[in-house]
């Protein structure tokens, strides 16, 4: 049986290794991480109810900066003498987390509120500098770290690399509006809509002109705020449930919401197709509107920006 659960652990090393988590780090802590993806992937069922659970790895930043970087109120309790498994039943990967150390310490590290979402582990991992993993109770299990974000999704693992890695191409030139508000726009893209197969079109514009016409279908919206955590909720919901795009002010205030798009002739004419309709009209109305900057998301989670009728970057697509 020894034997059977190291090549298990040796296989899925392997794969994961392959799907984009970098090989670093001691032999301890590799252990510990693989030992832990392992056991979200094949959970503890009882009376037919998975467990959700999450474990922070290694923590290495100034625990006096975890409440201010995290907007948590956080409290921290050792495990005693709980053994590993036993320690795992309170964990449940949204408000309360088991915390492991290469040196066998251990810790049981609950947050004022669920904090689970993928936004939510993204904050997680750099404010505390930690590796996280978690199955949430959805059955989606993510690894979360510097190196980004993988998400098994059934089959294999999908690897979204960090937005870091995005914001330079996107905020090049200042006159395509505040790199804060874009980071957040990428972020929201990425971490709240593509991780949850929500397709969507968030265009920012950092002017003040009218733009080009839109067809409005839908009344004026809240002006929810996209660099506003408690904002992020009910617009991804609003997003869920409507067409069309989203357009937000240069502060990242929304403005519009479920619009139709209405390409000229010429961007018609000379803006290529790009993937679907989303993507499509999406393409033409930054052609119309190039200072604009057109984040567009597909109901398979990758992510594309565009500005003035290119395509800027777009995020790993697994097909």
């Amino acid at each position: 049986m020894a034997e059977l659960v190291t090549g298990r652990l040796r296989r899925l090393a392997e794969d994961l290794e392959e799907s984009g988590l970098p090989s670093e780090g001691s032999d301890a802590f590799r252990e510990m991480l693989i030992e832990e993806i392992d056991h979200a992937l094949r959970p503890t069922v009882h009376e037919r109810r998975v467990a959700s659970s999450g474990t922070i790895l290694e923590p290495r930043s100034d625990p006096a900066t975890w409440a201010s970087g995290t907007l948590l109120n956080i409290t921290r309790e050792p495990l005693g003498e709980q053994p590993l498994p036993a320690a795992r039943r309170f964990a449940d990967g949204l408000s309360s987390w088991l915390v492991r150390h290469t040196d066998h310490r251990g810790e049981w590290m609950v947050f004022d509120r669920p904090a689970g979402s993928e936004r939510d582990l993204v904050v997680l991992a750099e404010v505390l500098n930690a590796t996280i993993v978690q199955r949430h109770p959805a059955g989606s299990v993510r690894v979360v770290g510097e190196f980004g974000v993988l998400r098994w999704e059934g089959f294999s693992w999908h690897y979204e690399p960090p937005v870091s890695k995005w914001i330079d191409a996107v905020t090049a030139c200042s006159a395509h509006g505040d790199p804060e508000v874009l980071e957040a726009m990428l972020e929201f893209a990425v971490h709240d809509l593509g991780s949850m197969g929500i397709g969507a079109l968030l265009i920012y514009r950092p002017d003040t002109d009218p733009g080009p016409p839109v067809e409005e279908r839908l009344p004026t919206p809240p002006a929810l705020h996209v660099r506003r955590p408690f904002h992020l909720a009910p617009l991804r919901h609003a997003l869920t449930q409507v067409d069309g795009a989203a357009i937000f002010d240069a502060s990242g205030v929304l403005r519009q919401l479920g619009v139709r798009l209405v390409p000229s002739a010429a961007a018609e004419e000379t803006v290529d197709a790009l993937g679907g309709t989303r993507h499509t009209s999406g393409r033409r109305y930054s052609r119309d509107d190039p200072l604009s900057t057109v984040i567009a998301v597909s109901e398979d989670g990758p992510v594309s920006v565009l500005r003035n009728g290119a395509l800027l970057g777009d995020s790993p697509d697994d097909d």
